[in-house]
């Protein structure tokens, strides 16, 4: 059977935003969350040769550590709250430029669900790089039961809509 008629590109509509479309004052809640595995936070311990005892030896965990149980680490925590907003957000990013504000409020434990959410908070055209602008967005987990494990505010370098199309 012939196609007939304009396919609407994913690509240009789901991943990412240009420019002219991160407004201040915009709020995003990302779909969807994601529950930490064990397998998950050791595999990034391991990947990342960080691997304490309070991330991956439960035996230490619940004889060391309160609740008896291993906390997550907290590079993955922010990987994976900061990577459930790119889709919405910086999907179209050439690059990223830093992070501020970094602040792990409430341990992750294995078997929780993290949500994301994301604010922009600021955007200006960039000085050095026609057609593109520079956007600031405030971003935050929160747990299964609605805690507030992390929050941090990234900024990135993203196109204008004359220079994304």
């Amino acid at each position: 059977m012939a196609e007939q008629g304009t396919f609407h590109d994913a690509r240009e509509e789901r991943f990412g935003r240009l420019y002219e479309d991160l407004v201040p004052g915009e709020r995003f809640r990302h779909w969807p969350g994601k529950t930490v595995t064990e397998a998950d936070d050791h595999l990034f311990c391991l990947l990342t040769m960080s691997a304490s005892p309070i991330h991956i030896d439960a035996h230490y965990a619940s004889e060391e550590m309160p609740e008896g149980r291993n906390i997550v680490l907290g590079t993955y925590v922010y990987s994976l709250v900061a990577g459930m907003s790119v889709a919405d957000l910086s999907g179209r990013a050439v690059s990223n430029l830093g992070v501020e504000r970094l602040r792990h409020l409430t341990p992750v434990k294995h078997g929780d669900t993290l949500y994301a959410y994301s604010t922009v908070a600021d955007r200006r055209l960039s000085e050095s790089r026609p057609g593109y602008g520079i956007v600031s967005v405030e971003t935050w987990g929160d747990n299964q039961l609605g805690e507030r494990v992390i929050e941090f505010q990234r900024a990135f370098l993203v196109p204008c809509r004359e220079q994304g199309s």
